[in-house]
């Protein structure tokens, strides 16, 4: 291995191992983020073979968080924050008491300071922001209720954790030098409370009207590297800002950089071009993890290890399950809140870390939060896999509150017949949806975004939200009696997927898709369209059709 270039070896031996044992992991029906996970363990040094630079790993993996933030950000508006405070915030303060108090229980049990035990309880309190924020985006929960409860939870969980490293220093040294006093530890809870409120006063104020600006100025240069540029400058510069001048984390600085942007136009095209990062720095994310972990601790203390995973897959989810309850909210909110909660991560690390140089956590403490983070990890796709197969068996309106039954009612069949469903309403699907409704052919349009399919029934436009892949979300645009189907999503395979499930269902309707390349086109075609439309295609079409018009005019002499 060459020492010289940590950097590159660290990020080619983490992506390389991560896409090898992603593929297996794919291959046994498990979730990837079990293979990226496996993948650390290998890279790290406590395995032989490979050595990633475990300096660097955590540093990389910072960046997948502050992607992912900044990304959830940008389809996260402050209404919807504001909408979630009512549980978010009690919801999330009282589960991190519960879980810190059942690992002060654990840790007395195994001998600890109760100053170690506090220490150690915090760490299994906190979610993962990667691992959540990955689960609902998988299930297409980002804008529905429960994903905008479990994503406010998160940045209560965020900010408490943030205190957490400020006072822990004073805490530590009220009672290791007896020099501190209560009052101090209570006027650095105020400087730190005033750093935050000061950071987010900031950024709806001043942010909201400057950052908007900048990345429309950066689009107008027409050119698409500088607003790429501008994008992960201004995500990775305000998150950097936020912890060096205001000491609020990344992720949360992340957040707030894109839920300032979230009402410009120009948001989706932030978070497209985004994407491809995010996606590959939250891969080395779960790599880091994995570096950490030394398997050897599952030998010498089991009983541990099964105490800290019980804390943070029972002992949590059954907190945050009750507590949903009691707000009212249904059973299957509470349930998927919970399931999403099950887990930690990059906090645990950080209080893991921020113990031990402060002599408040010993190592062994530290091996046994690390193990129960990548175990939790890894149940927690097969505890989101039992969730989906319960609620599927359960799922009925008397489980839901008044809020949630007018939700569900609304994912009534349209009726219609000979319509047309357009898959995707972004800026594609939103031109043809306009000029299809101006030469008045019915539309039933197909979103797995909340608040857009809102805004289109708003407009009286008929509008079903969910997976178009998913056999009853077609029932509800009543595929069984439609004309046409046109897929204007991005995703060329993931649009095969849906046409072939359109095609079996329907085997005599007219499908249109849209594809960005040669390999789309061939495999949406397989896959049963009639049409495939491939933008670069149609601009040279276009082009040559308008010379070819213009040839029929005479020639432009030449000047001599």
């Amino acid at each position: 291995m060459h020492h010289t270039t940590p950097l590159i070896t660290t990020i080619v031996g983490g992506l390389v191992l991560a896409f090898l044992f992603g593929m297996l992991a794919n291959r046994l029906r498990i979730s990837p983020l079990v293979g990226y996970l496996l993948a650390g363990v290998l890279a790290g040094p406590f395995t032989p073979g490979f050595v990633a630079d475990t300096n660097l790993a955590p540093e990389l993996a910072e960046l997948g968080v502050i992607l992912l933030m900044f990304g959830v950000g940008l389809h996260f508006s402050m209404k919807d924050l504001m909408a979630v405070k009512a549980i978010a915030i009690p919801g999330a303060i009282a589960q991190i008491a519960v879980a810190t108090l059942l690992g002060m229980g654990l840790s007395w049990a195994i001998g600890w300071p109760w100053l170690t035990g506090l220490v150690f309880g915090l760490c299994l309190s906190t979610a993962s922001t990667v691992v959540l924020l990955r689960a609902l985006e998988e299930r297409q929960l980002i804008d529905s209720q429960r994903g905008q409860i479990a994503i406010g939870w998160l940045i209560v969980e965020d900010l408490v954790m943030v205190l957490a490293l400020v006072l822990l220093p004073a805490i530590a040294g009220m009672f290791e030098e007896g020099n501190a006093s209560v009052s101090m530890v209570l006027l650095d809870l105020l400087i730190t409370i005033g750093k935050v409120v000061a950071f987010m006063v900031l950024m709806m104020v001043v942010g909201r009207r400057v950052v908007p600006w900048i990345l429309a100025r950066s689009a107008a240069t027409g050119s698409r590297e500088l607003f790429t540029l501008a994008v992960l400058a201004l995500a990775l510069g305000i998150a950097f800002g936020a912890v060096e001048f205001f000491d609020v984390s990344f992720a949360l600085g992340a957040f707030f950089a894109g839920m300032v942007l979230n009402e410009s136009e120009l948001s989706h095209r932030a978070a497209h071009d985004t994407l491809p990062l995010r996606d590959a720095f939250a891969v080395l994310f779960f790599v880091s993890v994995g570096m950490l972990f030394d398997p050897m601790v599952l030998l010498k203390s089991p009983l541990a290890v099964i105490g800290v995973l019980a804390i943070i897959v029972l002992g949590k989810s059954l907190a945050a399950l009750l507590l949903v309850r009691m707000f009212g909210h249904s059973q299957s909110t509470a349930l998927t809140i919970s399931v999403s909660l099950a887990q930690i991560g990059e906090f645990a690390f950080i209080l893991a870390g921020l113990g031990i140089s402060l002599n408040l956590l010993s190592e062994e403490a530290r091996n046994l939060v690390l193990a129960g983070a990548i175990l939790s990890i890894m149940l927690n796709p097969i505890l989101f896999a039992m969730l989906q197969g319960y609620l599927d068996k359960i799922k009925t309106l008397d489980d839901q509150n008044p809020g949630e039954a007018v939700e569900e009612e609304k994912q009534i069949p349209v009726d219609l017949c000979n319509h047309a469903i357009i898959v995707g309403f972004g800026r594609v699907g939103g031109l043809l949806g306009r000029k299809l409704i101006g030469a008045d052919v019915p539309l039933v349009v197909v979103e797995n975004s909340r608040t857009r399919v809102e805004a289109l029934r708003e407009q009286g436009i008929n509008a079903v939200l969910g997976n178009a892949a998913r056999a009853e979300t077609m029932e509800l645009a009543r595929l069984d009696c439609a004309r046409w189907l046109l897929l204007t999503i991005p995703n060329g395979y993931e649009a095969g997927e849906i046409i072939a499930a359109a095609r079996e269902k329907r085997p005599n309707i007219e499908i249109i898709a849209r594809a960005h390349y040669d390999d789309e086109v061939d495999y949406i075609t397989e896959r049963g369209a009639n049409q495939v439309v491939m933008g670069e295609r149609e601009i040279a079409n276009s082009m040559l059709i308008l010379m070819e018009s213009e040839r029929s005019e005479p020639p432009v002499e030449c000047p001599i």
